[in-house]
C-alpha cells in the first residue's frame, strides 16, 4: 500500500529550473519535495556546454528569446539577471570563464553546478527523490501526485519537466500532458538548436567534408548569426547552424556566407595568371582546404573572366541550401514551443486557469538562443515562481 506524504510544494523535475525553484522556495521556509524521473538529478546540466555547463550569458536580453508571446519573458528576466546567478556561483567558490559572446562556463566541470544545487537544496531542507515514475496527478487543492510506492500531496504543484530534447537522458512529454489535463493549450513543439540535414544531392557533393569547420554568417529570414559551422556526414551543424535552426521552417532555404567580410577572388581577378591551380590556392587562403576543393569542383567557373569570377565571389557569400529536415529531438539542445504563456502570469509563472499550478523552464513556450540563454530562462522563471509561493 502506498503511503501519503504532505508538503507545501511539489516540484516535478530535478533539472535546472526545478532544483533552483525548490532551493529558493525551501529557503523561504516552505516544505518542498522534488520528484525526478531519472536515476539522478541535473542530467541535462551535466552534459551541457561539452560537460562544462554554459550556465548563463552576460549579454542576456529579451531579444535572445523567441515565443508566440514575445513580451512574456521580459518580467522574469529583468528581475533575476545573469549577475544574480554569477553571485551564487561565486558564493559556492566555482571558478568560471567567459568564452566568446558573453558565454560563461565552469573552469572545471558541470558537476559543480549540480553539486551547488544539491548543497542549496540540503541547506533549505528540500527533499529530493530520484527514480520516481509518476503514475498520475490529480488536483487541485491539494494536488495529489501518485508514484509507484508513494503518494505526495501539496496545495502547490510546480511543473519543471523540461522539453522533448535528448530522450536518452530521460526527456518525456509529461509536462505537456499535465498542462493539457489542466486545460492549458500547447504551442506546437519542435526541435530547436539542432543540426540540419542535407538533401540527397548536397549530401553527395558535401557529405565527404564531415569534420570540416569554418566561420560563416548563417541567415534564416531576418535572423543572422556569425559563428562557426561544421560539416557532418548528414548535413550541417556547429553554433551558426544551431542558432539558425531555431528560426528555420520546413521547405525554407537558409543562406550561408562562407567568407564573411572577405573579397576572396580579388587577388585572382588582379592576377595575369588565371588557371585552376591559382583559383584553388586563392580559395584555400580563405577557406579550409577540403572545402575550397569541393567548392571549386561544384562551382567551377567555365572561364576565368572577371564576370565569372564575380559570379564565383557572389556564390561564396550567398550559398543557399534548403535543408530537408533536422536531426530531431535526439540531437536538439532544446524544445521550442510548449505551454502557451498567454495562460500564465508573467510575474509568477502561475496558471491563470488553476490556482497553485506553476510552469517553469523549458516546458514553457520561451526558447533562448544558443549560449547560456536557456539556462538563464530556467533560473529566472524558477525565481519568479519561488518568490510567489
Amino acid at each position: 500500500m502506498s503511503h501519503s506524504r504532505a508538503f507545501d510544494i511539489i516540484v516535478l523535475g530535478g533539472g535546472a529550473a526545478g532544483l533552483f525553484c525548490a532551493a529558493v522556495a525551501g529557503k523561504r521556509g516552505k516544505h518542498v519535495v522534488v520528484l525526478e524521473r531519472a536515476e539522478r538529478i541535473g542530467k541535462k546540466i551535466l552534459i551541457s556546454g561539452g560537460g562544462r555547463c554554459n550556465f548563463t550569458n552576460l549579454h542576456c536580453t529579451p531579444e535572445n528569446y523567441f515565443s508566440e508571446n514575445p513580451h512574456f519573458a521580459k518580467s522574469a528576466l529583468a528581475r533575476y539577471t545573469p549577475a544574480d546567478f554569477v553571485a551564487l556561483v561565486e558564493k559556492h567558490g566555482i571558478a568560471y570563464h567567459e568564452k566568446a559572446l558573453g558565454q560563461l562556463f565552469c573552469d572545471g566541470s558541470a558537476t559543480q553546478i549540480v553539486e551547488m544545487f544539491e548543497a542549496e537544496c540540503r541547506a533549505a531542507n528540500v527533499r529530493v527523490v530520484a527514480n520516481v515514475e509518476i503514475r498520475s496527478v490529480q488536483g487541485s487543492d491539494p494536488f495529489v501526485v501518485r508514484a509507484e510506492s508513494a503518494e505526495y500531496r501539496a496545495p502547490v504543484l510546480v511543473v519543471a519537466t523540461g522539453g522533448l530534447s535528448i530522450p536518452k537522458i530521460g526527456a518525456t512529454s509529461l509536462g505537456y500532458r499535465l498542462a493539457r489535463q489542466f486545460g492549458h493549450h500547447i504551442i506546437p513543439t519542435r526541435p530547436a538548436l539542432v543540426p540540419l540535414l542535407f538533401g540527397d544531392s548536397e549530401r553527395k557533393l558535401y557529405g565527404e567534408l564531415a569534420g570540416v569547420s569554418t566561420e560563416v554568417i548563417a541567415s534564416s529570414g531576418s535572423h543572422q548569426f556569425r559563428e562557426k559551422m561544421l560539416f557532418t556526414h548528414r548535413g550541417l551543424s556547429g553554433p551558426a547552424i544551431l542558432q539558425v535552426s531555431s528560426y528555420w521552417q520546413e521547405d525554407q532555404a537558409i543562406s550561408l556566407d562562407l567568407a564573411p567580410g572577405h573579397d576572396v577572388t580579388r587577388a585572382f581577378r588582379d592576377s595575369s595568371t588565371r588557371n585552376l591551380e591559382v583559383a584553388r590556392k586563392t580559395l584555400q587562403s580563405f577557406l579550409p582546404n577540403r572545402l575550397a576543393e569541393a567548392w571549386l569542383e561544384t562551382h567551377k567557373p567555365g572561364s576565368f573572366t572577371n564576370p565569372s569570377l564575380e559570379m564565383l565571389e557572389q556564390q561564396l557569400h550567398s550559398w543557399r541550401i534548403t535543408p530537408v529536415g533536422t536531426e530531431g529531438y535526439a540531437k536538439a539542445e532544446v524544445t521550442a514551443g510548449g505551454v502557451d504563456t498567454r495562460e500564465l502570469s508573467s510575474k509568477t509563472m502561475e496558471s491563470q486557469r488553476v490556482p497553485g499550478l506553476f510552469f517553469i523552464g523549458e516546458v514553457v513556450d520561451v526558447t533562448g538562443q544558443l549560449g547560456g540563454f536557456n539556462f538563464q530562462w530556467a533560473w529566472a522563471s524558477a525565481v519568479a515562481a519561488a518568490s510567489a509561493l
